[in-house]
């Protein structure tokens, strides 16, 4: 879901966030950081991270669509279920969501870099470009780099998921992002747009399906293959093209973490 944007790419707006706090719009087709901790992260293969444990950042970073509202709101409610409870979820559209915080640069970076519990988990949903994805309160994009940056910030060696659910998004497939603690799960390639993002759906299509097939399976790893078939069918039915190719990364150490609850 890419935007067109004139801004500046957001990172230096994150940058200055940080040291003060120490899809096309419409597609078709409706239905810096601490260095790394030195040390190898624990293996958690199989293993369950209590749902209190797990510190979350739900982020819904464009309003042109209620789509993003809409995902965010489903998945805080998906987690609060499970148990979670250490949730913050932002919106970029206060006026139709009062009770929650703007997704702003600095409340994003702070939320992001706080970290604690035994686990994080980041979801994203916005438009997107090959930069990274839009945060239209702060009029830019953020990228790869940056993420990573907040994420070693807050969340360390400690098993990370993080979900980017926006046209282009495998471009935060990188390198740097490719730590063995985490799982990185998109919408769509790097060089392919995602669906579902206009003003009368409920829900992108990558959403929709992570949500659909949430409840019937056990690890991040199991959702992220799943999530992908999903898409891909619901992709044919609605005969859209081309095909956005949703992208999962699993990290060496987290082969089996399961999703919170189970």
């Amino acid at each position: 879901m890419r935007a067109r944007l004139e801004a500046p790419s957001l990172a230096t707006v994150l940058l200055a966030a940080i040291l003060l706090a120490a899809c096309t719009p419409e597609m078709a087709g409706a239905p810096p950081a601490s260095p790394r901790a030195p040390g190898s992260p624990t293996t958690t293969a199989g293993v369950a991270v209590p749902a209190s444990r797990w510190h979350v950042v739900l982020i819904a970073g464009d309003n042109d669509s209620p789509a993003f509202d809409n995902g965010v709101r489903a998945m805080r409610d998906k987690l609060v279920s499970q148990g979670v409870r250490d949730i913050q979820a932002f919106t970029s559209n206060p006026a139709a969501n009062p009770s929650l915080p703007v997704a702003t640069a600095a409340n994003v970076s702070s939320a992001l870099r706080g970290g604690g519990g035994e686990a994080c988990l980041a979801f994203i949903t916005s438009h997107g470009d090959q930069t990274g994805f839009v945060l239209k309160q702060a009029r830019g994009t953020v990228g790869p780099s940056t993420l990573d940056n907040a994420l070693d910030a807050g969340c360390g060696t400690r098993p990370t998921v993080v979900v980017v659910s926006a046209c282009h998004s495998g471009v935060f497939l990188t390198s740097g992002m490719r730590q063995p603690n985490r799982i990185v799960l998109t919408a769509a390639a790097p060089d392919r747009a995602s669906f579902g993002c206009g003003a009368t759906d409920r829900f992108t299509y990558y959403d929709q399906c992570l949500l659909q097939q949430f409840d019937a399976v056990s690890t991040w790893q199991q959702l992220g293959q799943a999530t992908q078939a999903c898409v891909e069918s619901l992709e044919r039915r609605m005969a859209v093209s081309p095909p956005s190719r949703p992208q999962t990364f699993i990290g060496s150490a987290v082969a089996g973490l399961r999703l919170p609850g189970r």
